[in-house]
């Protein structure tokens, strides 16, 4: 299942799933599934890829019988399975998809045993090196002053909330809608090294995050979805430091450093180094500053959690890079050469 794309990939899964194991084993943790409680990963994510994949089949074949001039429909359509969907493109997508699981599950196992591995807690000092960096003012007081406590928090809730549809969707469009290229294994392995490198820097600096380590400075925001979230997953902290075997719950609480700002920070570089269409750069950009707003605003995370978020990100980037040997240098576009026959292309979506 290895595709020759996803060797990175497939090293930090292969790691962190045995780092999975002997935590769970050296503590007497169970490994759990981290979404089951809802839609478990393993089927959500696949449907997603799957209407990617028909998405994908059903553009191009719209495609294929408008050009034509008296195209078989049935004919067509086989036509545009047979190009897009051979054993190497099934190949290259399940390699992925398989790699970024494990990843996944392995980092969501190994955050929730966080407390019992280290219940040292930052926040204190997290927090006054917050106001330090912003000369004697508390940064969530100062976004709730400056933008009030009423339509802004559901605003900043929403965008909070988008990002987890993010990944799975940029995660499709990295499998599905590009051709086995070098760009789709290197969007997937920098995101499989957000995670490698977050859960290590839970645990170097484990911490709660400022709404759950004072609560009353965000006593003044409506109730929103966030809210609820919020108090869902402190419930499950919970229930699992109770006892971690009579739970189907997962611990999930972690704040420094800011994993959505580290996988929207990777995304937004990888669209400026695969130079995608201005539009998506900048609507990245802006989300990403967006999503770095909020995670403060609602106090999910310190000011320092969205530095070290960004970090992480750019750092994942380059990793991936190194592994994947995906040039980094954004190139002047020159004149389009012909392919040779049995050459595969490096970085060209579609």
């Amino acid at each position: 299942m290895v595709h020759e794309d996803f060797r990175g990939a497939a090293a930090v899964a292969a790691a962190m799933a045995v780092a999975t194991v002997v935590v769970a084993t050296a503590y007497d943790l169970p490994v759990r599934d981290p979404d089951g409680v809802s839609v478990p990963t393993w089927v959500r994510l696949p449907l997603i890829v799957l209407a990617a994949v028909l998405v994908d089949l059903l553009a191009r074949w719209a495609l294929t019988l408008r050009r034509r001039e008296r195209p078989g429909v049935t004919a067509a359509l086989r036509t545009v399975v047979a190009e897009r969907w051979d054993r190497a493109q099934v190949g290259f997508t399940l390699s992925g998809l398989v790699a970024w699981y494990v990843s996944y599950v392995a980092f969501r196992n190994l955050k929730g045993y966080l407390p019992f591995v280290n219940d040292r807690l930052w926040d204190t000092e997290l927090a006054r090196l917050d106001r330090a960096l912003w000369l004697g003012h508390d940064p969530a007081a100062v976004l709730h002053d400056l933008l009030g406590t009423g339509w802004a928090a559901w605003l900043m809730s929403g965008v909070y909330v988008l990002w987890i549809g993010l990944v799975p969707a940029a995660l499709a469009v990295a499998l599905v809608w590009t051709r086995r290229s070098l760009a789709g294994a290197f969007y997937v392995t920098a995101v499989s090294f957000n995670w490698l490198l977050g859960v290590t820097v839970y645990y170097l600096v484990p911490s709660l995050g400022p709404a759950y380590s004072r609560p009353g400075e965000f006593a003044d925001l409506p109730p929103t979805f966030n809210t609820r979230v919020q108090e869902w997953l402190l419930a499950d902290r919970v229930d699992v430091m109770a006892g971690p075997w009579a739970t189907s719950a997962v611990q999930t609480v972690a704040a420094f450093a800011s994993l959505h700002v580290a996988v929207t920070v990777t995304t937004c570089l990888a669209a400026e180094v695969l130079r995608l269409p201005a539009w998506v750069r900048t609507a990245g950009w802006a989300f990403a500053v967006l999503t770095s707003v909020s995670t403060v605003y609602l106090g999910w995370h310190f000011f320092v959690d969205v530095l070290g978020g960004a970090f992480i990100g750019a750092a994942a980037l380059v990793l991936a890079a190194l592994v994947t040997g995906q040039p980094l240098r954004r190139e002047r576009p020159g004149p389009r050469r012909a392919v040779s026959a049995g050459t595969r292309p490096q970085a060209l979506p579609g």
